[in-house]
């Protein structure tokens, strides 16, 4: 059996693909365990600063949870593999920028797997669903929750409580994808992106995010005013220093990552 998740690193980037292309990519047991512990391997790698979630081929990103795995009879070898995943999209804090890159359809799960990611960019034959009201489920992976918050409430009920299909210029307009473009520029409209991150001061780019994703669910003062540990650390480094003196010398910054 292929191996569910593939995880090729360089320069600085980690790509995971999700390598279900049989099935879509829909994501069984198997996969959410293969996919978190490639999670917590780069977490711990500091090499790795730039995080890319896409899917094998270009028919589908994720079709999202494997329901035949759901629709199975009870299996206490897949409850006990449950028991060992921490799923991307209940990862509130994670240390580096994922960057979905979507191909193809991305429904369910596997749209939700793409709003719990920092950034999407798109193929325009790409395509957003929450179908789970016509299979009887619902969008429970943070669908119901992160679509109305990354979309006008109005917008996104429709699309929750209908299941219709987002197209990926709709998406766009919708200030819900980064940016979208034809299939063959879509790694290198990625790589654009992950350039861009890489030119940046990494502790800066954790603090951001820590700050940012942190402070969506406090009043803007209590944001403000809180202190993230991240931050702390920016503050105190070398590369709080290096920023400034770079730009005053008027030459590339160079990062030390503390």
């Amino acid at each position: 059996m292929a191996e569910p998740i593939l995880v090729e690193s360089a320069g600085g980037v980690a790509t995971i693909t999700i390598n279900r292309p049989e099935r879509m990519n829909a994501m069984d047991s198997h996969a959410h365990l293969a996919l978190s512990e490639a999670l917590d391997r780069i977490a711990a790698d500091d090499t790795i600063r730039v995080v890319v979630l896409t899917g094998a081929g270009d028919k589908a990103f994720s079709a999202g949870r494997d329901l035949k795995e759901l629709a199975a009879d009870a299996n206490p070898e897949i409850d006990a593999r449950w028991r060992r995943i921490t799923r991307l999209t209940d990862r509130f804090d994670y240390p580096k920028p994922i960057i979905a890159r979507v191909a193809g359809v991305a429904l369910g799960g596997g749209f939700e797997l793409a709003l719990a990611c920092d950034i999407i960019v798109a193929a325009d034959t790409a395509c957003f669903a929450v179908p789970e009201p016509k299979r009887g489920l619902i969008p429970f992976a943070g669908g119901v929750h992160r679509l109305p918050r990354q979309l006008p409430l109005k917008t996104a009920m429709g699309y929750l409580l209908t299941g219709r299909d987002m197209s990926a210029a709709r998406a766009y307009d919708l200030g819900l994808v980064n940016e979208v473009v034809p299939l063959d520029r879509l790694d290198a409209a990625v790589a654009g992106w992950t350039a861009d991150i890489l030119a940046c001061a990494p502790l800066a780019i954790r603090a951001i995010r820590q700050a940012a994703m942190t402070g969506l669910g406090q009043p803007l003062p209590e944001a403000m005013a809180a202190t993230y540990e991240a931050e702390e650390r920016r503050k105190a480094s070398s590369d709080s220093i290096e920023g400034p003196r770079a730009f005053a010398e008027k030459r590339p910054p160079r990062w030390a990552g503390q």
